[in-house]
């Protein structure tokens, strides 16, 4: 039983623990950025271009090198959006 509280208290840390980034802060899921900038859209930011793809697009959390962050945050890091809207 303590080896099961430890292995959810692991899987919990590292789901909701931000990774900060160049002034911005990185999320592995949609919800924890959410809950991060409750009145700003979530985006998934692709690291290496620096560009970010809105919810529904195309790579929406699926460019291999990405992250969920927050819209305006993004943009005030100089990151920009998709310019084919995906």
């Amino acid at each position: 039983m303590k080896k099961l509280i430890l292995l959810i208290s692991i899987v919990t840390l590292f789901i909701i623990t931000p990774v900060y980034a160049e002034g911005l802060t990185l999320f592995t899921t949609e919800i924890a950025a959410q809950h991060h900038c409750p009145n700003d859209a979530v985006v998934w930011l692709n690291l290496p271009t620096g560009i970010w793809h809105p919810k529904g697009g195309r790579w929406y959390g699926s460019t291999k090198n990405g992250s969920y962050v927050c819209k305006e945050e993004a943009a005030m890091a100089g990151d920009r959006a998709s310019l084919n809207g995906q």
